[in-house]
């Protein structure tokens, strides 16, 4: 960094960031983030999940992580609550992430295929 500029730019995309994670919102996206989940490749999920919303501009969606859901071998887990109803979702890499942002939390389509009960 080299202006004050470019450091009062880094200092809006961290706040940015940091709302994608707080507060009571319209969506709420929930990563699972327990040993399993990051050993698994959740830390790559939460990331493209709140670049995605980002990108996308969305706002009322807000991307938590959280512990251990315990389904350890349906890693990494997704969860997201959102037009009425609470969807879990398996196996979610940076790309299907950001699918589910597009398609379910943005145009409110489940993708069924990637659906896991329990």
């Amino acid at each position: 960094m080299k202006t004050v500029d470019e450091l009062r730019k880094l200092r809006e995309q961290v706040r940015d960031m940091t709302k994608l994670r707080e507060g009571e919102q319209e969506v709420r996206i929930v990563v699972a983030m327990g040993t399993c989940g990051i050993a698994a490749g959740a830390r790559e999920t939460l990331n493209a999940m709140m670049q995605e919303v980002a990108a996308r501009g969305l706002t009322g969606v807000s991307v938590t992580p959280v512990g251990c859901m315990g389904l350890c071998e349906r890693e990494p887990l997704v969860e997201v609550n959102a037009h009425g109803g609470r969807t879990l979702y398996a196996h979610v890499n940076a790309e299907k992430a950001r699918r589910i942002v597009c398609e379910h939390v943005e145009a409110g389509r489940v993708i069924e295929a990637w659906v896991t009960r329990n």
